[in-house]
């Protein structure tokens, strides 16, 4: 070690470390704003006012990055939420619904985050886009949905979606397709934030715009943007102005987050006579969503602690089954006048998640986001309920896709609902290897999606392809090792098999 590295770490183990640390920050805030100052300087004038509210934006978030030390939480204060904190849906759907229903769903705005692109599935273009079910896309299925509520109940809950730069242009040429729907639809654009060199702590950018090659210097920066893009859009007072009161906020791949009057009655016509200000739907964990986020009582409020703010030493205990018993499904209700009071108040607290990526030329950067859920600490009156695991139907993955175009699922009105005739209310587990990432491969390899309803457990691994009407049942595992391929034949029935090596069935 150099004398002067070890003057410098003796310097910095000294009691001036603080006031060192804070010439540091002083100094990359100074440095940030410089460059941030020369990135809007490159804007045209039709872009100004948009890009400065988003660089202004990134600036308060950079600002408390450089604040924050280490871990977000302190282990020692996080508790189990009190009993009443978390209501059983059961307790609430016993409630009933009152006659005027229709009253209180013309107070209710869907939100659906539309901000993600397909392509950890292989596709370009908006997620949302994406076939799900008879050539529905997951769009399509919201427009439905809400377009069934609206002509049952004759009533007009619209539906907001929140884009980012990157699906906003495909998501509005498609909206057109709708104009004759029974749903108004209104859209929203997340911030767009520059990523930041992870070495140097500056943005890669060199001006605002973000096509070609510079769309590698811009990131959508989480969910948790949904309240200042949102309010700055005018979208929240003009909803507000005409008499709507809470939002229905989730992921538009949760094919399970569907309206649920009941729920919504809670909120209207609370039975303490106290309306809740914020309402996360959670679910019980099972061994495949230890990584969930879950809801802890903090500081005397409902917190929700995500894995990435766990001390290292504390990430089995906060995996386990037993101590922390839900995880939050990201379907959430607010209400408008709140998120309108603490964004003027500027009051909403969200721990920031550090996210690092590697671009395709190897450059390390950093890109900084929130969590819509994380807010919940800032809301009043704050309350968990625990639905049943239907609610929660992501599609994250090739694998979910196949689950959901099955017979273990029928549809109705876009929703989509366990079929009667499976005996056990569980979703197989199924695994579909690398060959079935991509959703035109996977859509290739089934001639037709196989009959499910007596599955456990599918894993399918290598050059694997299926023909027409096979049935799987109980567990089966394909295996193709390297070279092989297997094709199930049209008609077969797998039930508790293991098939691997070599299976080719030519035509004679």
């Amino acid at each position: 070690m150099s004398s002067f590295a070890k003057d410098f770490s003796k310097a910095m183990s000294q009691a001036g470390t603080s006031q060192f640390q804070e010439v540091i920050r002083q100094e990359l805030e100074y440095s940030m704003k410089v460059e941030l100052d020369k990135i809007l300087a490159t804007a045209p004038s039709n872009e100004l006012e948009h890009a400065k509210k988003d660089l202004e934006g990134f600036k308060k978030l950079f600002h408390r990055f450089l604040q924050e030390k280490g871990p977000s939480v302190d282990w020692g204060k996080i508790q189990r939420p009190p009993e009443d904190s978390i209501q059983p849906y059961e307790k609430i759907k016993a409630r009933g619904l009152p006659d005027n229903i229709a009253s209180v769903l013309n107070k209710l705005v869907v939100v659906k985050l539309n901000g993600g692109l397909g392509t950890s599935m292989g596709c370009k273009g908006p997620k949302s886009l994406i076939g799900v079910r008879n050539e529905n896309t997951f769009l399509d299925l919201t427009v439905q949905q809400i377009e069934h509520l609206n002509k049952s109940y004759n009533t007009d809950v619209p539906l907001v979606l929140m884009n980012s730069f990157n699906t906003d242009d495909d998501t509005k040429k498609i909206l057109q397709k709708y104009s004759h729907s029974r749903v108004k639809i209104y859209t929203f654009n997340q911030s767009r934030y520059p990523r930041i060199n992870k070495e140097t702590l500056l943005p890669i950018a060199k001006d605002v715009s973000y096509s070609g090659e510079n769309t590698e210097c811009w990131y959508p920066p989480g969910h948790g943007d949904i309240y200042a893009s949102f309010y700055n859009s005018g979208l929240l007072d003009n909803l507000i102005a005409e008499g709507k009161e809470y939002i229905f906020v989730s992921n538009i791949d949760n094919l399970g987050a569907t309206v649920d009057l009941y729920i919504l009655n809670h909120l209207m016509n609370p039975p303490n006579g106290k309306r809740c200000e914020f309402v996360m739907e959670v679910t019980n964990k099972t061994r495949a969503d230890v990584k969930g986020g879950t809801l802890t009582q903090y500081e005397n409020k409902l917190r929700l602690v995500e894995i990435a703010q766990v001390p290292k030493a504390h990430v089995d205990e906060f995996k386990s089954v037993s101590k922390f018993k839900i995880f939050n499904t990201n379907n959430l209700w607010i209400a408008l006048s709140a998120i309108k009071r603490l964004q003027e108040k500027n009051a909403i607290d969200m721990e920031i998640i550090v996210n690092p990526k590697t671009l395709d030329g190897g450059l390390n950067v950093i890109q900084l986001e929130t969590a819509v859920g994380a807010a919940i600490k800032s809301f009043e009156n704050s309350l968990g309920i625990n639905v049943p695991r239907s609610r929660f139907l992501p599609v994250k993955t090739t694998s979910d896709l196949l689950l959901v175009m099955s017979n273990l699922y029928s549809l109705n009105a876009g929703s989509l609902t366990m079929s009667e005739k499976r005996e056990f209310p569980t979703v197989p587990l199924v695994k579909l290897g690398s060959s079935f990432t991509k959703v035109q491969d996977y859509l290739r390899r089934f001639e037709s999606i196989p009959d499910m309803l007596e599955l456990d457990h599918l894993t399918v691994s290598g050059d694997v392809t299926f023909g027409k009407n096979v049935s799987l049942k109980g567990t089966v595992i394909i295996i193709a090792n390297h070279g092989d391929r297997i094709d199930i034949p049209a008609g077969a029935l797998l039930e508790n098999k293991i098939v691997s090596g070599n299976l080719r069935i030519l035509d004679h």
